[in-house]
């Protein structure tokens, strides 16, 4: 009996020498591996194979700022860490992952700069100018280096995942810059000249309104923007493209012109909808009474506006039935008229209106003296042509206008030779 209790011990104190052998022997800066088995109080506990398990307290969970310790670790998953405080009397194991972390991110930043690669981050953190990422080390991206556009409120960017280069890589002073805008420009360029290797003039498009500008609209036609110029945004006169376009707004453009080695797209909404004088066609007919809008008055009449992009003539003839010294006395810009249809040319794009033949003449002054009635009622004898204008081809006589002409130049001559 006495000899099986002996051999129990034996083997007792073999099984115990051996799990004494298995286990982990630390001291402060080891490096370890272990694995996440709880996580409480906002802190990590992980096993190593020690005598007992260590801890990692938040601030040493990551380089940034975390409000909870899942945001960093979950249970089960295997990590690298290194040891900061280890008291076995109070079995009280210290660890840290961010030392770890920082060790290999700095290597790892420093191949990325030299290489320019692109990699991706999560946002960790929206910070007073930018935004911040774990990288191994603390990451800051600039409020200016997010996006190709302005952004007013990055709230929402937590928890986002960017594709960012090493803008700036500082050792010394422990500071890296990232940069998404500049991933962003590479494509966008990249993109852009594929874009416009394929575009041809008289193209046409579907694009979408990004910006407007005093002096035209900036149109994405696929991941590039075209210049809408203020004057090929409507057939009609636009004071601001805002008056016709919003921001978002989809449009069917016309490409105007491509210019690969400036990077310039001119495009056209105008030119992509059917012309104003084609709809005009069919619209109006030869003695019918309009309603348009003086638009430009010259010395020999006045342009109205009679259709949207489709103006017509008046002539100073045909302003009013008295006479007319110049337009501008009886019209003025911007005046509504009503104008009656003299002549349609859509083909050659001409309208000829009178403005005076949708009113009626004014009645006759007092009649004049019977003896100018009778001057203005008897019939004129012909004009004489002078004789220099004889040979002229362009003037036809017959022998009874000669006739008369001589004998009445010449009559009182010849009776004196009798």
């Amino acid at each position: 009996m006495s000899e099986e209790i002996n051999v129990q011990e034996t083997v007792a104190e073999e099984v115990s020498q051996d799990a004494m052998d298995n286990f982990v022997s630390l001291k402060k800066g080891d490096s370890v591996k272990g694995t996440i088995v709880k996580i409480e109080d906002n802190q990590a506990y992980v096993s190593l194979g020690y005598k007992y398990d260590g801890v990692i307290p938040l601030r040493e969970l990551s380089s940034v700022q975390l409000e909870n310790a899942n945001d960093a670790v979950q249970v089960g998953q295997e990590v690298e860490l290194k040891v900061v405080s280890i008291d076995d009397n109070k079995e009280s194991l210290v660890l840290s992952k961010k030392l770890v972390d920082s060790e290999k991110g700095w290597e790892e930043l420093q191949s990325r700069f030299e290489s320019g690669e692109v990699f991706e981050v999560t946002v960790a953190d929206v910070v007073k100018g930018g935004l911040v990422a774990d990288v191994g080390v603390r990451g800051f991206i600039p409020a200016s280096m997010v996006e190709r556009h302005f952004v007013e409120d990055f709230s929402n960017y937590k928890g986002r995942t960017l594709r960012v280069k090493v803008k700036e890589l500082d050792l010394e002073n422990k500071k890296v810059i990232l940069s998404q805008k500049e991933v962003l420009d590479a494509e966008f360029e990249q993109n852009k000249q594929q874009i416009m290797n394929n575009l041809v003039a008289g193209q046409e498009l579907e694009g979408t309104v990004q910006r407007l500008t005093p002096f035209g609209a900036f149109v994405d036609i696929g991941g590039i923007d075209g210049l809408v110029h203020v004057s090929e945004l409507s057939w009609q006169h636009v004071a601001h493209p805002k008056d016709v376009v919003s921001e978002g707004q989809a449009v069917r453009v016309k490409v105007l012109k491509v210019d690969p080695a400036a990077g310039k797209i001119s495009l056209s909404i105008k030119a992509a909808q059917p012309g104003p004088w084609d709809s005009a066609a069919g619209q109006f007919n030869i003695g019918d009474i309009v309603t348009g809008t003086v638009r430009r008055i010259v010395t020999f009449g006045a342009f109205v506006e009679i259709a949207p992009g489709v103006e017509g003539l008046v002539h100073i003839s045909q302003i009013a039935h008295r006479h007319v010294a110049t337009p501008f006395e009886v019209l003025k810009e911007g005046q509504e008229v009503k104008a009656k249809v003299l002549d349609f040319n859509p083909a050659e794009k001409r309208v000829s209106l009178s403005i005076k033949e949708t009113e009626e003449a004014p009645e006759q002054t007092e009649a004049a003296p019977r003896q100018e009635r009778d001057r203005d009622r008897a019939p004129r004898a012909p004009r004489a042509p002078k004789m220099e204008e004889i040979n002229n081809p362009n003037v036809s006589l017959n022998s009874s206008s000669m006739s008369y002409s001589l004998g009445e130049r010449f009559g009182d001559k010849l009776s004196k030779l009798k």
